[in-house]
């Protein structure tokens, strides 16, 4: 087997459903209305859009009739906890970890992608269509069914439409890519759009079970100013990565995306400068809010730390933002931890000219953060501080 081949990351399927086939009738249009990258060649997808818009309507409705009122009545006592960090700085495997400790509850990958009625679908529906969420997720080889925890920005995007994910129709419209990083910036009217749906689906969540919420968004890396004004005793956790690793894993996970999710023919335009150039502003957005954040609400994770020592990095974060009950979650995290040594991570050949542009543009992360730069060939350089 050559080098190539045995590097070559893992590519599957997500199964027949988008991301757009969340929406409501009303979303849909909306969307239809900004002209989406489209192609007959995605005929299945495009054709199950009306039907399944139809029926989330509906079933909104029915949702709204049933259980407004005490939505409305909801409120989040417990103040949430926001895992931050760029896309592939191994945020999910400490939502993971974060969220098997019972005393909390966050988003399920179902209640993301039917925001609109999980409240009366979801029991029902999980169990009738389990058999169709693959096994993995498309990008790598994290497990997948209805009720693993998932980013709320997919919520997001079918409600609002105010989320980086919109690159997945329209993918050769960076401006509109990164206009939903910075919610302040935006018309009041959607920044209160996008705010009134973070805090629905939060209620809806709540109302489900009381518990404090974990979310985890990398998207939420660059909104700390609104998350703190939203949440003032918000508990916040910053995960970082060696840059070159999160570089090629983004460029994996951002091209298999598109291709699962748009509507169109599949285009890759700026991928990989685009990823270095949201990358560094993650890390200067980051930089330039957290100091909003209350003393003693904030840690920040090394990834290769976590996944070398889960545990020990595990009662550190619970010791430093103040949390109760580590004893008791040490127990249910043993199993889950020894059960991570058969995960089998993706692996790229490093291409000459990207390594050279990472390590010149992001050579700041790499000092900043103590990781050793790339030589062409892909070999660890020296400590770059």
């Amino acid at each position: 087997m050559s080098k190539v081949e045995k590097n070559k990351p893992k590519r599957s399927t997500q199964g027949g459903l988008t991301l757009w086939h969340g929406m409501r009738t009303s979303d849909l249009l909306k969307l239809l209305a900004k002209r989406p990258n489209m192609h007959w060649s995605r005929w299945s997808r495009i054709g199950l859009l009306p039907p399944m818009a139809a029926y989330n309507s509906m079933m909104a409705a029915v949702e709204n009739f049933r259980y407004s009122k005490t939505i409305e009545q909801t409120e989040l006592k417990q103040p949430p906890v926001f895992i931050l960090g760029y896309w592939r700085s191994g945020t999910t495997f400490l939502h993971n970890l974060v969220t098997a400790d019972p005393q909390f509850t966050f988003p399920t990958m179902y209640q993301t992608l039917f925001p609109w009625h999980f409240l009366t679908t979801q029991k029902v529906a999980t169990k009738l269509t389990g058999w169709m969420v693959p096994k993995s997720r498309p990008m790598d080889n994290v497990k997948v069914h209805w009720d693993v925890p998932q980013e709320d920005d997919l919520a997001l995007c079918i409600m609002s439409q105010i989320s980086p994910y919109t690159l997945l129709a329209f993918p050769e419209d960076m401006e509109g890519y990164q206009r939903s990083f910075d919610i302040q910036n935006l018309p009041e009217s959607e920044q209160k759009l996008w705010k009134d749906s973070l805090m629905l689906l939060m209620k809806k969540i709540t109302v489900q079970e009381n518990k404090p919420i974990v979310i985890k968004s990398p998207s939420h890396t660059y909104r700390i100013q609104v998350l703190t004004e939203m949440f003032p005793e918000a508990k916040f956790i910053y995960l970082y990565r060696n840059p070159f690793d999160v570089f090629n894993s983004t460029v994996h996970l951002r091209k298999t995306m598109i291709d699962e999710n748009t509507l169109g023919k599949t285009v890759f335009k700026d991928c990989e400068q685009g990823v270095i150039d949201t990358y560094n502003y993650a890390l200067e957005a980051y930089d330039r809010d957290k100091h909003l954040i209350p003393k003693g609400n904030l840690h920040e994770v090394r990834y290769e730390s976590l996944a070398e020592n889960p545990l020990a990095e595990m009662e550190k974060l619970y010791a430093n933002l103040g949390l109760s009950g580590f004893e008791q979650a040490r127990e249910i995290l043993i199993p889950q931890i020894a059960g991570l040594k058969e995960y089998k991570k993706n692996k790229f050949s490093p291409d000459p000219y990207w390594v050279n542009k990472v390590n010149v543009e992001c050579r700041e992360a790499f000092e900043r953060f103590d990781y050793p730069m790339l030589s062409e060939s892909g070999k660890r350089q020296e400590a770059a501080a």
